[in-house]
């Protein structure tokens, strides 16, 4: 077995506390479904009974991940997309409707970004991290609100972000982008409840993904002073919140974020571009 097999099956294999026929006859759509956080929600969503969608922008990663999944008769599907284009998150709902005829939920883990001091980003990669970040989950909920308005509802919307209450050394992009979505949230979880749609957000903590091969070796080697629980979170960890979310248990929760993050915003330090001299502890 590959080493990425291995990481689909223990995935695969991982406990939850969900029945296997939680989101039987439901289809959901999970964006950045091919790795990271987004591949844990597409696997444990498809264990849970549903048809899922996974939307990404390389189609061998959403390939690998459907494979897998249906070799063990699960209903996992691609579609290849980048929605930070308004024009290709429309194909990406024209598509679903035309194969599937009903979405039921929507998790939007896709996004990304890079470690850096704020004071060295380039207008480009400014851009770039808000494009990730906060245009695409925006397009997406955008249009999925559309969807269900059109068919009289009822939906869900579950949008991946990051911890923002006391921001994050190195990725000051993403967490203005991420604030972003939170804000806008809150706003059309209000503005869209008479539609039956609810809208809230998971803030994941260090989660334990190949996302943080992007971070230098000496911000990974502080990665246990993230939270006082000393470790990071496990992808499961943060997919088991999605599915409280968007299955009936948050039928009642609408315009709030879970933060899943070993207790980091209480206590911790994340220097994710390396900790400043300033900030040097003594030993």
């Amino acid at each position: 077995m590959s080493d990425a097999d291995a990481e689909l099956a223990a995935l695969w294999d991982a406990p939850t506390v969900y029945r296997p026929d939680l989101f039987a006859r439901q289809t959901l759509l999970v964006t950045g479904g091919g790795g990271g956080i987004g591949r844990a929600v597409a696997l444990l969503c498809a264990r849970l009974g549903a048809r899922v969608i996974i939307c990404g922008r390389t189609s061998a990663k959403l390939e690998r991940v459907a494979a897998f999944a249906q070799a063990r008769g699960a209903d996992v599907r691609t579609i290849v997309a980048d929605v930070r284009e308004h024009a290709q998150v429309d194909r990406l709902f024209a598509q679903i409707e035309t194969q599937c005829g009903r979405l039921d939920g929507v998790i939007s883990s896709a996004g990304g970004q890079f470690a850096q001091p704020a004071i060295d980003y380039s207008p480009n990669g400014w851009n770039a991290v808000i494009a990730n970040n906060l245009n695409a989950s925006w397009f997406v909920m955008q249009r999925a609100a559309r969807h269900w308005r059109e068919r009289g509802g009822p939906g869900s919307i579950v949008n991946v972000v990051v911890v923002t209450e006391r921001g994050i050394p190195g990725i000051a992009h993403s967490v203005a982008a991420r604030a972003g979505v939170i804000g806008a949230m809150r706003t059309v979880a209000v503005e869209w409840a008479p539609l039956g749609i609810r809208v809230n957000c998971v803030a994941p903590g260090l989660t334990a993904t190949e996302g943080l091969d992007v971070y230098p070796p000496e911000a990974r080697e502080e990665f246990p002073l993230a939270n006082p629980l000393k470790r990071p979170g496990m992808p499961m960890e943060i997919a088991q919140g999605c599915v409280y979310l968007t299955a009936p248990s948050g039928s009642f929760v609408t315009g709030e974020v879970l933060t899943i993050d070993g207790g980091g915003r209480l206590w911790g330090e994340l220097w994710t571009a390396g900790r400043p001299d300033h900030f040097r502890r003594d030993d």
